[in-house]
């Protein structure tokens, strides 16, 4: 099954590619604010899919997010593993309890 790693993974690749040949290594060229701006268009329709209940296009568009987040991070120079220990240390104790220490 594909994964996020593989995805981080592709970015990784295709950021050293030239902005002509791929679209990830332009999106990374125009730098963190382009990125951070596709990323929340790419939301605002998985929102309003959702919203919709239209899960055919949740599904698209969940893809178009987890995309741009991963470029997103990328840009900033933060790796999915830094994320991913984020995650893993939130879940050593309940939701609301974690909220609440924030």
């Amino acid at each position: 099954m594909f994964d996020l790693t593989e995805l981080e993974n592709i970015i990784n690749e295709r950021a050293n590619a030239g902005a002509r040949q791929s679209y990830t290594a332009s999106l990374l060229e125009d730098g963190t604010d382009k990125c951070a701006e596709k990323f929340g268009e790419e939301a605002i329709e998985a929102i309003i899919a959702a919203v919709a209940n239209n899960r055919d296009e949740l599904t698209l568009e969940t893809a178009d997010v987890l995309f741009h987040l991963l470029v997103l991070l990328k840009s900033a120079d933060i790796p999915l593993s830094d994320v991913m220990s984020e995650l893993h240390r939130r879940t050593a104790r309940s939701g609301h309890e974690e909220k609440a220490s924030r």
